[in-house]
């Protein structure tokens, strides 16, 4: 009976500092960042009372059907996120639980991180415009391109941006539309020869474009895998790699003729 006693007291003995661990551990801050689905936006209409697009020096189109850029939210770069905090997100289809570095980067101040994503945004938005007129052999000379979209930063729009200037000057080339009618949402970054570069958070992105109307998806094609770990239901993913290759892709969707890449 004694010894039974030494060792429940043992235990005990032994068990208080790990319990005090615990609850520091519970309401200690964390180095992660917890993310969800955030804000889409139409870039061939408007965002906050002004047009996302605006074309000078080229005639412009009608455009019908929607082209929705998508956005993740991540909790602030100061934020204290606690262990249950984590625990929370962890089961959870529509929160992600991020490293807080692959979010912001690492030892910057909160304005010089949001200086940062508005410097990325702007480089995106310029090679975007570049991407445009290149596809179209415009010079950038006589038309001008001017992109607004408040509140966002980063450069995983770009596709979008690019699509929605080639769909306002010239659709699908032969007097339709680029959307078919659809709506359509989608991510990637852009370069000014059309190369569309992954982006993360696309499991999220999908949901934001679900919840927002869309049916169809264009994902850079490394990310496909992460696309379809949350895949909403009545969602199309197609990849992309290129400029060229996600226009003819909207193209043989619009016409239903030709081969429509799938993830």
């Amino acid at each position: 009976m004694l010894s039974r006693l030494t060792r429940l007291q043992a235990v005990a003995v032994c068990g208080l500092p790990v319990a005090a661990l615990i609850a520091t551990a519970a309401f200690a801050p964390l180095p992660f960042s917890l993310t969800q689905p955030g804000m889409t936006a139409n870039v061939l209409g408007e965002n906050k009372g002004a047009p996302v697009i605006t074309i000078s020096g080229a005639p412009t189109r009608d455009t019908s059907g929607q082209l929705r850029m998508t956005t993740i939210v991540a909790t602030s770069p100061d934020a204290d996120v606690s262990l249950g905090d984590v625990i929370d997100s962890w089961f959870r289809t529509d929160r992600a639980v991020m490293p807080r570095d692959a979010v912001y980067p690492s030892g910057d101040t909160v304005k010089e991180i949001e200086r940062h994503n508005t410097e990325e945004m702007r480089e995106s938005q310029d090679a975007a415009t570049r991407a445009a007129l290149n596809y179209l052999d415009l010079g950038d000379r006589d038309v001008k391109v001017t992109l607004r979209l408040a509140d966002v930063g980063g450069p995983s729009a770009g596709l979008l941006f690019t699509l929605g200037i080639i769909n306002k000057l010239d659709g699908d080339g032969r007097g339709g539309d680029l959307t078919g009618g659809r709506t359509i949402a989608g991510t990637g970054t852009i370069t000014a020869e059309g190369t569309v570069g992954a982006v993360g958070g696309v499991a999220l992105k999908t949901q934001a474009a679900k919840r927002d109307g869309a049916t169809v998806f264009l994902v850079p094609k490394a990310e496909c895998s992460d696309a379809k770990a949350e895949l909403p239901k009545g969602l199309r993913l197609i990849p992309v790699t290129t400029l060229k290759g996600a226009v003819n892709a909207l193209t043989a969707l619009e016409s239903g003729k030709g081969s429509v890449p799938s993830c």
